[in-house]
């Protein structure tokens, strides 16, 4: 075990603390953190540090106070666990809770030279075990320079401002190149002159906005304003807002509380609801995965990788007419509904009534109050649903009457079906085959359905208060009612995230299918399904992406004008949105549960919050 493998005895004074510090966007502060990092060694090649599915760094910090900003900036790459040397007290890990609890396989040890209490340790005591690679981080100049010994792995930073531990962060994972080189002695070991050079990979970096000629000021107030007028007008309760421009995240800010029962401020960790922002995050990456590998038709009808549909009036309706929506399906089936006695088995069918609520009069074979071994799938805390019912939804998708005049309607029934397809075509599990090809991969490691099997429900922001179906407060399980009764897991809705994760999903379609010099995607097949299939019929839409309106119309679009129309994103009914800008290298993602405590409540449509924001990032850009 790691206690056996890593052993500190310790007797440390008083810390200098730099605890709940943040990186300001002053761009001299930035600079001049970035110019004072010299990598004095990487041996073997271990940094940038890779294979994210695998990789459990510890981080242990002498001298740099609690939660420091080299530690929560490493979090935003990748789950870690922590260990802070302080004064009289035998050192513990903190486990990242949810991610990982197996040993450590990398150890970055953060030293801040410049606290006195770096005196009173007895380094001999310092010991690490054989086959755990480790990386020395020293920040500021102080006496303990002089005795830094020789490491394979180790980086210097003049400063310890939070824009060097950041920077050395962002270096460690290679979202920034570094190539300085010591202005002068700092040991007999490290002459003036020494340093080596550290390429970047192309993980999303940090910055101030200015780094990117943008103007911080009016970025910063417009976001601000804009957001905490919806907070007063009772557009939703809290929000999480980020914006990178050419892969570098330039403003990512939390606004607001988990709801108004629950007074804790929203937090860049905390996960969301996204809602139909799933269906542009998670089966649809398979298939353009797929498609690029010429594994996967467009152009094929729905029987041929669903064989279920032989036979129904879905049997021959084509990927890309499903994807575009103009297949002519419905918008969506009430599934829920279906199970109520003396309702209707189906919206088209008679005695149908679509303003029941529940009464938990149900049907034989769909809902019981407590759970069972043939009613498994939790719903609600009194609702468990029958082990087989998932298969009437499919029934109910393929029974489905399509729409005489074949035109753009959205509709959300095919996202039902691709889990299975995608498990079938991978012959793995569907949530298990897109965490391991995708966000795990990615670092990704907060995109997830069901988010209570790893998360802590103080975590996850509350979505609503279910008055007509569930009948309780929706925290942590699934928004979506269809989705719900499909355990959780759909291509139509279901994940959680925070903004961090998504993003990086997000920057890889927009970098055309690569992050991290890792290709998960053939630009050809980004470039396909980004792009508006059938605009001379007046229809918008991508291959499951959204895109601008054809004729921009401010009352209407969900975008701001200055939107390319090569962009491309998509929004979630819970209070989501996301949209990339190839043109602009912009990506844009709004979180909010706007829906809480009712979905009744329209007041983040009727004032326009999400296009103006996304307007007012053009505009700090220079675009109008």
């Amino acid at each position: 075990m790691l206690n056996n493998a890593i052993f500190f005895v310790l007797m440390l004074g008083t810390s200098l603390l730099l605890k709940g510090q943040i990186p300001n966007n002053d761009l001299k502060a930035y600079q001049t953190a970035r110019q004072g990092i010299v990598l004095l060694g990487n041996e073997s090649g271990l940094l940038p540090l890779q294979g994210l599915d695998t990789l459990r760094p510890l981080l242990v910090s002498a001298g740099l106070g609690t939660d420091n900003v080299l530690y929560q900036t490493l979090n935003a790459y990748q789950p870690t666990a922590y260990m802070e040397l302080e004064a009289g007290e035998e050192a513990e890990i903190v486990w990242p809770v949810g991610h990982w609890t197996a040993d450590p396989n990398v150890v970055i040890f953060a030293v801040n030279t410049e606290s006195p209490a770096l005196q009173q340790i007895d380094w001999a005591t310092v010991l690490m075990s054989e086959g755990v690679s480790s990386i020395n981080c020293f920040f500021g100049r102080g006496a303990f320079l002089a005795y830094l010994p020789a490491s394979p792995n180790q980086i210097f930073s003049e400063s310890t401002s939070p824009w060097a531990q950041s920077l050395v962060a962002q270096a460690l994972f290679g979202a920034i190149k570094l190539d300085q080189r010591l202005a002068e002695s700092i040991s007999e070991v490290y002459p003036e002159g020494s340093g080596i050079t550290l390429n970047p990979i192309g993980r999303l970096a940090f910055a101030p906005p200015s780094a990117l000629e943008m103007n911080t000021e009016l970025l910063l107030d417009s976001i601000r304003s804009i957001v905490e007028e919806g907070r007063l007008y009772g557009a939703y309760p809290g929000a999480q807002v980020l914006v990178a421009k050419s892969g570098t995240i330039v403003y990512h800010e939390t606004f607001g509380y988990h709801s108004d029962q629950i007074l804790t401020p929203v937090r860049k960790t905390d996960l969301y609801d996204l809602a139909s922002v799933t269906k542009v995050s998670s089966a649809l990456a398979a298939l353009m995965r797929w498609y690029g590998k010429e594994e996967f038709e467009l152009d094929a009808p729905l029987s041929q990788y669903y064989p279920a549909a032989t036979g129904s009036n879905k049997a021959d309706l084509t990927f890309r007419d499903m994807l575009a929506h103009q297949a002519g399906l419905r918008p969506w089936i009430p599934y829920w509904q279906n199970t109520l006695r003396g309702n209707g088995r189906y919206p088209w069918s008679r005695r149908y009534d679509p303003a029941r609520t529940n009464d938990y009069r149900f049907r034989w074979r769909t809902f019981r109050r407590d759970s069972s071994g043939r009613f498994p799938i939790y719903v609600a805390d009194d609702l468990w649903l029958h082990r087989r019912y998932p298969k009437p939804i499919v029934k109910a998708i393929l029974k489905s009457p399509l729409e005489e005049k074949v035109q753009y309607r959205y509709s959300g029934l095919l996202f039902y079906l691709l889990p299975q397809i995608v498990a079938q075509q991978s012959g793995q599990d569907y949530e298990t085959y897109l965490k391991e090809t995708f966000y795990r991969p990615l670092g990704a490691h907060t995109i997830t359905y069901n988010p209570l099997r790893y998360f802590a429900r103080s975590r996850i922001i509350p979505t609503e208060r279910d008055s007509f179906f569930r009948m309780t407060d929706l925290h942590g399980y699934v928004h979506d009612e269809g989705a719900a009764m499909m355990g959780g897991v759909s291509a139509n809705a279901g994940l959680f995230a925070n903004a961090y994760d998504l993003a990086k999903l997000w920057q890889m379609y927009l970098n055309g299918g690569t992050y991290a010099g890792q290709s998960y995607i053939d630009s050809t097949a980004v470039a396909e399904f980004t792009r508006c299939q059938f605009c001379d019929t007046g229809n918008r839409r991508g291959l499951g992406f959204d895109k601008p309106l054809i004729e921009y119309d401010p009352a209407t679009s969900s975008v701001a004008a200055a939107a390319s129309p090569a962009s491309f994103g998509h929004s979630g009914y819970t209070g989501t949105f996301v949209w990339a800008d190839p043109e602009t290298e912009l990506l844009y993602l709004f979180l909010s549960n706007r829906v809480y405590p009712t979905r009744a409540n329209r007041v983040i449509y009727t004032r326009n919050i999400r296009p103006r924001i996304h307007a007012a990032i053009y505009k700090a850009l220079g675009e109008e």
